[in-house]
């Protein structure tokens, strides 16, 4: 393969429809170094920025990329069309409220005492 087959133009769409990229990325990448890349390059005025690599998913074809593949591995077949650049679907995962964690912690401490009585 020559050098342009093994770069990838890709672009990210964030939940409100704005993109950061297209910016082209080798074959060799993985899917975490692009949510690394994604975090730096977060737009600063929106709100819900991700914090970190995991609260970061991408989606590309309807897939949910894992971090330890590559951007070569998840390569869908239109990639190959010269010029073509791939949208990738970013979603961020809100991080817990911690009154949410408080009630979850609670539940699992509550425990339920049964006491059967025969008469």
């Amino acid at each position: 393969m020559t050098g342009q087959q093994d770069q990838l133009e890709i672009k990210f769409r964030l939940i409100d429809g704005t993109d950061i990229g297209p910016r082209s990325y080798p074959a060799a990448t993985s899917i975490a170094t692009l949510k690394e890349n994604i975090l730096s390059q977060w737009p600063k005025d929106k709100q819900d920025a991700p914090k970190t690599v995991k609260d970061v998913k991408l989606i590309s074809a309807g897939m949910i990329l894992d971090n330890s593949r590559t951007v070569g591995d998840c390569r869908s077949p239109l990639c190959d069309v010269p010029g073509g650049v791939t949208t990738m679907h970013v979603v961020v995962q809100p991080p817990p409220i911690e009154n949410e964690k408080k009630q979850a912690n609670q539940l699992k401490q509550n425990k339920c005492n049964l006491q059967v009585r025969e008469f």
